[in-house]
């Protein structure tokens, strides 16, 4: 729970959601009695972070289409609709991380799959569920996971930043058209983080100059609840 509101009952589905960041947010809001849905492609781990959480996990892959009909089936079958969609499976593309014309033309589009079309793909399988939940004064929020890759230009970064680049500018263009639905769009940069995707691209790091995935996650959830006080601060105060 955080700033007097109370989470329990709001329907959040995490993608990426056993390792770094995903985890640490899944975590979070199964703490403060959220209903949790999350999505990760290894079945022993998604089993592993569902037993710690009691939240509910779905075996799949953002980055593959056939994937997302039955991720979104799902996902709406166990939570009873949703509230919040919080796209945050990520791909760096190569590792090592390389420049660009060192790049594959197939790391590029694994990159572009993963951090692109994954969450388009995801979010317009679940538009109807949001819109209704926008409808109905829950919410109807989608939360994208940038980074300062997307805005700034680092070498060796190029197949990533170009996704996230591409992610960030489809969330401000989909902001803008969802307007009348009452669906919210928000790109969220959570910073370096000591992840497991972090120390594949920079190894060498040292985890003391890096922010915990969990602050990360307590900020961007305090994020998704300064969007929800725009839609029914007086609902989400008065939940027992």
């Amino acid at each position: 729970m955080l700033n007097n509101i109370n989470l329990k009952r709001m329907r959040i589905a995490v993608t990426g959601g056993t390792s770094g960041l995903g985890s640490a947010l899944v975590r979070n809001l199964a703490a403060s009695r959220a209903r949790v849905a999350f999505v990760a492609r290894r079945a022993q781990l998604v089993e592993l972070v569902s037993r710690e959480t009691n939240a509910c996990g779905i075996v799949g892959d953002v980055g593959i289409k056939e994937d997302i009909h039955a991720m979104a089936l799902e996902i709406g079958w166990n939570l009873g609709g949703l509230d919040v969609l919080v796209n945050n499976a990520s791909s760096l593309g190569p590792t090592p991380l390389k420049l660009l014309a060192d790049t594959e033309c197939e790391e590029l589009h694994e990159a572009l799959v993963v951090n692109v079309l994954g969450p388009f793909r995801l979010t317009k399988a679940l538009f109807g569920a949001l819109a209704a939940s926008a409808r109905d004064g829950r919410g109807g929020i989608v939360i994208n996971i940038s980074s300062d890759a997307a805005v700034s230009a680092y070498p060796g970064w190029g197949a990533y930043g170009a996704a996230k680049a591409a992610l960030s500018h489809m969330t401000a263009i989909w902001a803008e058209e969802a307007r009348d639905e009452g669906v919210r769009f928000l790109s969220l940069d959570p910073g370096d983080m000591d992840t497991p995707l972090h120390a594949l691209a920079v190894p060498d790091a040292d985890p003391a100059t890096l922010k915990r995935p969990e602050d990360a996650a307590q900020e961007i959830v305090a994020s998704m609840l300064g969007a929800l006080r725009e839609y029914a601060p007086l609902e989400l105060a008065r939940r027992p």
